[in-house]
């Protein structure tokens, strides 16, 4: 299964309690991720209108915007961003809303064509007030509730799902994203494909997170969407649709305690504290998977699983980010010492874009040919 690296962090909620206070505690659990800037969007429960606020830098900067705000609502959306399309500015930060102001969108992933899609929208007389990728999306999901107004539906979830529904058909890349609409003010929809979400189940109300951590202080049992699933939240429950618009029913799942929670405790920074956990987490993974044989007195590894798995590796492919990288550097140079396996490193950035790694297959048949012609 492919999976995206994305460093920016979603939260969604729908409920019956105030959203504001869990949007922000779940943002506050992903800071771990890194971001360059944050924002919320809240339905008035009073105006039935989409409250949105922005601040470019730290999740404190939006705090202090919104802090002499009361805002009733209990449906919203947060984000993190960590800039990929445009500036860390405001005016790129998520959530984005259309022209009405009717539809807000918060999304993780890379549209692959949304200068198609924005060029389109634009000789039609939209107007773009961002230079990412995600404004598109509310805008074609406002054109798309306009059309299926024509068709005299009601203004609820439902219709909002068939609109995302359709909108996200169009769209071509990876994303996790979370939708609002004024017109069914009790409702919430998510998506995924290629970029991971995750279903928190309150008492009465749900909240939707790109990572655990920002549901483990909410509740313990979680539903994992899986990719190219689409659902409808409100207080009342959740609706949960494939890729074929066939309903999916499955239980429901309890976070691991290690996924559970992400404390940055005494340490001015995560990475810091990362460097202060590296002998604790050593000495974890040391004695969870280095066992020592009883009869034989000899150390061997305690595998999770079918060690036949290894037989069929060819190379090892490495992706990571930052100071993630340079590690794989480190794990690149130990596996081939020790495996024999030719493994490579790739920003994980930029792996999907990348050729086709070159197969053992071509090494083989190179050194057949400079033995031959030596």
């Amino acid at each position: 299964m492919k999976k995206i690296i994305d460093m920016c962090g979603i939260v969604a909620v729908t409920g019956y309690k105030k959203a504001l206070p869990l949007l922000l505690n779940g943002l506050e659990k992903l800071e771990y991720r890194g971001y360059d800037s944050a924002g919320i969007a809240v339905i008035n429960s009073e105006t039935k209108k989409i409250v949105c606020n922005k601040a470019e830098g730290k999740l404190n900067n939006l705090k202090n915007i919104v802090k002499n705000i009361n805002l009733t609502g209990t449906v919203g959306i947060g984000h993190t961003r960590w800039a990929t399309h445009g500036k860390p500015e405001v005016r790129n930060a998520h959530p984005h809303v259309d022209s009405s102001g009717k539809v807000a969108v918060v999304q993780n992933g890379i549209i692959e064509n949304y200068q198609e899609l924005k060029s389109k929208l634009e000789k039609e007389g939209i107007i773009f007030n961002s230079d990412t990728d995600t404004e598109v999306i509310p805008h074609l999901i406002n054109k798309e509730l306009f059309a299926l107004s024509q068709l005299k539906l009601e203004n609820n979830g439902s219709t909002l799902l068939v609109a995302v529904r359709n909108v996200i058909s169009d769209l071509e890349g990876s994303y996790a994203l979370a939708v609002l609409w004024s017109g069914a003010p009790d409702s919430l929809v998510v998506a995924r494909r290629q970029a991971p979400l995750i279903i928190g189940l309150g008492e009465g109300e749900f909240i939707c997170a790109s990572d655990t951590p920002a549901i483990a202080s909410f509740t313990k049992t979680i539903l994992p969407l899986e990719d190219e699933e689409i659902a409808l939240l409100t207080p009342l429950g959740i609706e949960i649709y494939d890729s074929n618009n066939e309903r999916q029913y499955r239980n429901p799942i309890s976070l691991q305690i290690a996924e559970q929670v992400i404390d940055k405790k005494n340490f001015r920074h995560y990475m810091l504290k990362e460097i202060y956990d590296q002998p604790d987490i050593a000495k974890y993974w040391v004695e969870k998977y280095l066992v020592k044989d009883s009869q034989t007195g000899k150390f061997k590894i305690n595998y999770p699983f079918d060690t036949k798995f290894f037989e069929s590796i060819e190379r090892i492919e490495i992706v990571a980010c930052g100071t993630s990288k340079h590690a794989a550097m480190v794990g690149k140079f130990l596996l081939e010492q020790f495996s024999g396996i030719t493994t490579n490193v790739f920003f994980a950035s930029e792996f999907r874009y990348s050729p086709p790694p070159i197969t053992s297959q071509y090494f083989n048949d190179r050194s057949n040919s400079v033995w031959r012609n030596s």
